[in-house]
Parts: structure tokens; sequence; C-alpha cells
């Protein structure tokens, strides 16, 4: 299994479209999992009838100084360290791209203006429609124990009625997958337009609804994610609230950690040491 922290394959896949014909020849060689060939400038170039400075310029487009750079990390993130089944090694492998893709994409000073939002909004609400909506509970689970005042909503009523509740004071969380359910955009949109602040969660950046939301997430996205083809929806969707979470309990860290204690003797749990 790879090891995620520095992949080049999320950042070959986002830079795939603006490649030429000749770098995605390049590209397509490198996503087919190559291991144990010669993988010196020389011998890929000869391999692809390419030239040399063709590979500079490819890995100079992903983001990387230059070909040997990028076959550094390359070679390093196809370390193989167990042998498991083709099927195991298959759903470990999505959740691993997951885990990739969530790396190069994550905004860390963008976490960081969110996490100060959550601070600073005296009512949060969380609306998600199907597997968003099991987000949405844990959102509102995870927030909960540290005194935020999160609501979640997950049908298409409830969000509807809700805009009588949102104010200026008001922080709105919409969380979609596929960045089109219609029932969270309307909601975000109403909820903008009393004064909110509106934040939306989702794997594709639809641009047409961007007006509706102060902040998009981009978390990682898969082919059919949405109908949970491969591994299940929420999984992207959960490690963007957990970094949010860690931003979120590090400011005024003592009192929340004091709510969190106060939360957990009450239900009668310990934190481990």
């Amino acid at each position: 299994m790879r090891t995620y922290n520095q992949s080049v394959l999320p950042l070959i896949e986002m830079a795939y479209s603006k490649l030429t014909p000749l770098e995605k020849r390049i590209a397509d060689y490198f996503m087919n999992q190559v291991n144990d060939e010669n993988l010196s400038s020389k011998a890929v170039s000869q391999r692809l009838y390419v030239s040399e400075a063709s590979l500079s310029r490819f890995a100079k487009k992903i983001g990387f100084k230059g070909y040997r750079q990028f076959v550094y990390v390359y070679q390093d993130s196809q370390q193989v360290v167990k042998d498991l089944d083709v099927l195991t090694k298959q759903v470990l492998n999505f959740y691993q791209k997951v885990l990739e893709k969530t790396y190069s994409l994550i905004d860390n000073d963008q976490m960081v203006r969110v996490a100060k939002m959550l601070d600073e909004y005296k009512r949060i609400y969380v609306y998600g429609i199907g597997s968003s909506g099991v987000v949405g509970r844990e959102f509102k689970l995870r927030f909960m124990r540290l005194g935020l005042d999160v609501d979640y909503l997950v049908e298409a009523h409830s969000i509807r009625m809700n805009i009588t509740r949102i104010d200026e004071n008001s922080l709105v969380f919409g969380i979609s997958v596929s960045g089109q359910t219609s029932e969270v955009i309307d909601g975000l949109k109403a909820a903008k337009e009393k004064g909110a602040k509106t934040v939306m969660l989702s794997a594709y950046n639809r641009y047409k609804y961007r007006d509706y939301y102060d902040e998009f997430i981009l978390m990682s996205g898969l082919k059919n994610l949405a109908v949970s083809d491969k591994i299940s929806p929420q999984i992207p969707a959960l490690i963007m609230i957990d970094i949010l979470y860690a931003h979120y309990l590090h400011y005024n860290q003592y009192n929340k950690r004091k709510k969190l204690q106060m939360t957990l003797t009450d239900i009668g749990y310990e934190l481990e040491e």
C-alpha cells in the first residue's frame, strides 16, 4: 500500500486535463503503477519515445522542481508493505486514494478560517440528505461535546422550514458529495439571503452555485462515490470534519477540553491516557 503523504498520483490526476497529448502519454505511463522498471529520465524517454526535456516539463507542470524530484517521490510512494488478496487490496487502495487526494487538496488556511467561524457564531446548522445526513449527525455529536450549539437537518421539508430560525448569527453547513443536491443548495441560498454565513463541503465545485457559499471546502472524490460504488461516500467528508474538529479544538483549548471532560464524565467515559 502506498504512503499517502507523498503520493504524486492525485497531483497527476488534478493536472491531467491541462496536459498536452504528449504529457498525457507520460502521465498514463506513471498512473499505470509501474514498480520495478528503470525510471531514469534516459530510460523512460526511450521507452515512451519522448525527450528528456518533455519529462522535465511534465514534472514541473504537476508541481515538482524537475523530473528527478518527481521520480524520487513517485518511487517512494510505490513501496509495498504487505501481501493481501486482490479484493482487500482494492478496498484499501480506494481508501488510500481518498487520503492521498485529501492530502493534496486540503487548504490549511481555510480550515483555520472555518474553525474560527465555528467559534464566532451562536448557532450552527448542518444540512445533508442521505449519506450526507449521516455525516451531519456525526458533525453534531463531535462538536456538541465541546459545547457547540449544533443542529442537523436531513429531510427536505425540515431544511425549508428551518429558514425561520436563521439570522445573521447563524452558520450553515451544507454537505453534498455531488455538489448538486437541490435541497442542500436551496437551503444554503436561503440562509445566505437572510445574512447567515454558509459553508459547502463537496467533492465537486459547481461554480454556478458559488455565490451561495462563503466558504467552499473541496473534499476527495472518486468515480461513483455518491452511490457507494467502491467505498462509503461519507468517508471523505468525515476526514474533513475530523481535520476541522482538530483545528476547532486547538483554539481556546483549555475551555474546550474542560467542556469535553464534563461531557464524558456525564456519560461515564474516561479518556485513556
